[in-house]
């Protein structure tokens, strides 16, 4: 029987290394991209350079039509890297606060596996900002493996 992997995408390099990572080391695996939309994030919950001045006011209709073009961007460069390795992947999308929609999608859809990727934060920023990485380790119903920069 084939695993089941999650890969959560935000459009990082790092969330790109974990879904190549395991695209290559779990070749008959289905691969799962979740992108998780924060709401309390104003950046779209992906990487994008964000003037929120200029942008539509945080949490409008027209905030979250914009979020959802940039997860589209998210899983279009997704599906592009897994057709490299000649792998195909189903994408899934929740809203909330990262870590708890990891680790509740993992409890709800039978997965096997999470392959994610984490910034590495120390000291003082980790402390502030905490690590999603980390919490998903600590709560998560199945192995994580966390790719690192």
């Amino acid at each position: 029987m084939a695993q089941q992997l999650l890969v959560p995408v935000d459009g990082s390099p790092l969330s790109k290394q974990a879904l190549e990572h395991a695209l290559k080391e779990y070749e008959d695996a289905s691969v799962i991209t979740l992108h998780v939309l924060d709401p309390t994030d104003p950046g779209y919950s992906s990487p994008t350079d964000v003037d929120v001045r200029n942008e539509p006011p945080h949490g409008s209709d027209e905030w979250y039509e914009r979020a959802s073009e940039e997860e589209e961007k998210i899983f279009d460069d997704a599906r592009e890297l897994a057709s490299e390795y000649d792998g195909t992947l189903d994408t899934d999308t929740a809203i909330g606060e990262p870590a708890r929609e990891i680790v509740d999608y993992a409890e709800e859809n039978e997965i096997d596996h999470v392959v994610m990727g984490s910034h590495g934060r120390t000291g003082e920023t980790r402390l502030l900002l905490g690590s999603v990485a980390d919490m998903v380790v600590r709560r998560s119903p199945v192995s994580v493996t966390v790719i690192r920069d």
